[in-house]
């Protein structure tokens, strides 16, 4: 049975928004994309000392569980480049899974809801874009409702959609 999922992609490294135009079509290969939120430029926050990061927040709709979506964004980050030589470091790609239907993950490998996405406007201001009314399963408060909690801080920037592979 398929599940809307939410996805945040985010990169600092090289051409940004190509990576995030070629996350979002390999991950087309795994789900039917329904939404495709602008590009947000934002500030890193924990490790501070790298490239200001481009994001987006992306919808699919998969029959993938969330352990084989996973795996198979894990082989899309390495595929892509992504190296993990420093956490939170400079990235080519990171893709998070924010949301996964009303299912709720806690394992070893895997937590879902992702479990800072709820401080973090880089991840809530794309996805508010798109899904503003999605429920966290946890808190049981609307994407939206997050976004407005948050306290002023964490620089984000729209830069409007981003082009279409051509």
């Amino acid at each position: 049975m398929p599940h809307i999922v939410y996805l945040s992609l985010g990169a600092n490294v090289g051409d940004r928004s190509a990576h995030l135009r070629e996350a979002t079509d390999r991950l087309s290969k795994l789900g039917r994309v329904l939404a495709v939120s602008s590009l947000y430029e934002t500030e890193p926050v924990v490790f501070t000392q790298q490239p200001w990061f481009l994001n987006c927040a992306v919808a699919i709709e998969t029959s993938k569980t969330p352990q084989q979506l996973m795996a198979s964004i894990l082989r899309i980050e390495e595929e892509m480049g992504r190296r993990r030589v420093q956490k939170k470091g400079p990235r080519s790609i990171d893709i998070d899974i924010l949301l996964f239907g009303d299912l709720i993950v806690e394992s070893d490998e895997l937590t879902i809801p992702h479990p800072a996405m709820h401080q973090r406007r880089f991840v809530l201001e794309p996805l508010a874009e798109i899904a503003p009314q999605a429920l966290h399963p946890v808190f049981k408060k609307t994407i939206r409702e997050l976004l407005d909690a948050l306290p002023a801080g964490q620089t984000v920037r729209t830069l409007g959609k981003p082009e279409p592979r051509i």
